[in-house]
């Protein structure tokens, strides 16, 4: 990674196109660091308090920020602007001038009462700009203009009904998935409009909702409903239309089998010696072991009782039968296979850019930038000299650090 000083690297598929990040917290910053990974010239527009996520610690890094804010903010260039202050908007409108992306996630109406809509004062100002909206809900409909939070998303949509135990009850998927996927439907809207603007010359906007997010989730669970008539329940770990597809325990931890057909069933009870099993009628396709998955798994509960899970997964693997441990997070980045996914340089730490591309890999930018880092070299960029730069820090257009 280059040093945090550095400009943004500016290799990679998205080399020369310019993004102003106006987004916080995480789908945003997320969608507009995977653009900066590969190339994209990403400038991060601060409000006056800044991203309140440098501050959702501990842990914090050694620049004071929160380990959460450097996981979605690197290899961007840092400015803060107050966009209340007509001043602030005219900045914002210079800059631009020289941009092929905006993305903004505040609450539907905001950039309306700046005057920066995008229908009637960005569009026909810049033509080919790219507009990326992410919001909970969107501008319209019954929840239009409600703010929208990933774990309200998930209880709103279904998800936590279909997660967790009878034990438990619904549970909060252990990560922010709905803001993490809206993150990448972002970018891939984005993608498409730049596509699309390559032949037509002009931009669109692009809105994805934490809401439409969170339901396109729901594979097979909604399929399966639309076809029932029955509602899906608390599986734990298991699939609706699966077996065995489940956690499992060995001797010493836990192992996921995901058994998806017929052939794989027999390979796996060939090397467990589970013959009479391989032989039962009653699991001799998968809607039969589906029919019979708790008399399934305590058959196979007693013949991994004393196999050790690496060696027992490594066996089954290379098998062709899917298992693999119930790895911690130390013990997932710990895999020889995550060597590459792992980044550390200086004193940044973080999760490696999920896609290669072969021909233009990219590569991750600098260390996140501290709040406004990188103020005078982008408006000297913009064209502004020393003496309106310090005029407009006087004028709190230019906030200080908070």
């Amino acid at each position: 990674m280059p040093d945090a000083s550095e400009a943004p690297c500016r290799q990679g598929a998205l080399a020369g196109v310019r993004v102003i990040d106006l987004s916080r917290v995480l789908a945003g910053p997320l969608c507009t660091q995977m653009l900066a990974d590969h190339g994209a010239d990403v400038i991060k527009i601060e409000p006056p308090a800044g991203d309140e996520t440098r501050g959702l610690g501990p842990p914090f890094t050694a620049t004071g920020d929160a380990a959460y804010f450097s996981a979605v903010n690197r290899g961007k260039r840092a400015l803060a602007l107050d966009l209340a202050h007509p001043e602030g908007r005219e900045l914002l409108l210079a800059l631009l001038e020289n941009a092929d992306v905006l993305v903004e996630n505040f609450l539907p109406g905001t950039m309306d009462r700046w005057q920066l809509d995008y229908e009637t004062v960005l569009r026909p100002r810049f033509p080919r700009l790219v507009y990326c909206a992410i919001s909970g809900f969107g501008a319209s409909g019954p929840l239009g203009g409600l703010p929208g939070y990933d774990a309200i998303l998930q209880a709103m949509c279904g998800l936590m009904s279909v997660n967790g135990e009878a034990q438990s009850g619904p549970t909060r998927i252990g990560v922010p998935i709905v803001d993490h996927l809206t993150g990448y439907t972002a970018m891939s809207g984005i993608l498409m409009a730049l596509l699309e603007r390559a032949g037509s010359g002009r931009g669109q906007r692009v809105e994805a909702t934490l809401f439409r997010t969170a339901l396109s989730l729901l594979v097979p669970h909604a399929a399966n409903w639309m076809h029932s008539g029955k509602a899906p329940g608390l599986l734990g770990s298991a699939h609706p239309n699966i077996a065995p597809y489940d956690k499992f325990a060995c001797r010493d931890g836990l192992v996921f089998l995901g058994i998806v057909n017929d052939r794989q069933f027999r390979r796996f009870c060939e090397r467990l010696g589970l013959h009479a099993l391989k032989d039962d009628a009653r699991y001799a396709s998968n809607a039969a072991r589906l029919a019979h998955r708790d008399s399934l798994r305590v058959a196979i509960e007693s013949a991994l009782a004393t196999r050790e899970r690496q060696a027992l997964c490594q066996e089954l693997m290379r098998a062709g039968v899917p298992a693999g441990p119930v790895n911690t997070v130390p013990e997932a980045f710990e895999q020889a296979h995550a060597a590459d996914m792992r980044l550390h340089a200086q004193d940044y730490h973080g999760i490696g850019p999920p896609v290669a591309l072969a021909r233009t890999p990219g590569q991750p930018g600098g260390a996140p930038p501290r709040y406004a880092q990188h103020t005078e070299e982008i408006l000297t960029e913009a064209g502004l000299g020393p003496e309106r730069i310090a005029r407009l820090r006087d004028s709190g257009v230019l906030p200080r650090a908070p």
